[in-house]
């Protein structure tokens, strides 16, 4: 079992921030993971994630079409990005693409 955090954003910051959201959520628990996800829409920062849930990450998720605000925060963490259309299509390859990154 991985823990990883998430942060999703699209452009308009509407439907596909919180679709891909959702299948990430989805599919880390599929697999048996433990996942907190912060989404950067048009209401701004929802589920903020703290610098607690970041440390104790084994990696992070930038599911994105737009830049992840305040990424400093994920500084010397592993990170994978994808296209929030990507991970809207197929949330098990982003789950299976971050385990890859840890070397599972």
């Amino acid at each position: 079992m991985s823990k990883f955090v998430a942060v999703t954003a699209c452009i308009a910051g509407v439907a596909h921030t919180y679709m891909a959201a959702q299948n990430l959520k989805k599919y880390a628990k599929k697999n048996g993971d433990q996942i907190k996800v912060e989404t950067q829409g048009a209401m701004g920062f929802e589920n903020k994630l703290s610098a607690k849930d970041i440390a104790e990450a084994d990696a992070v998720i930038f599911a994105v079409d737009t830049n992840v605000r305040e990424q400093d925060r994920f500084a010397g963490k592993k990170i994978l990005k994808m296209g929030t259309s990507e991970v809207v299509k197929d949330g098990s390859k982003a789950i299976a693409k971050a385990h890859e990154l840890l070397g599972d």
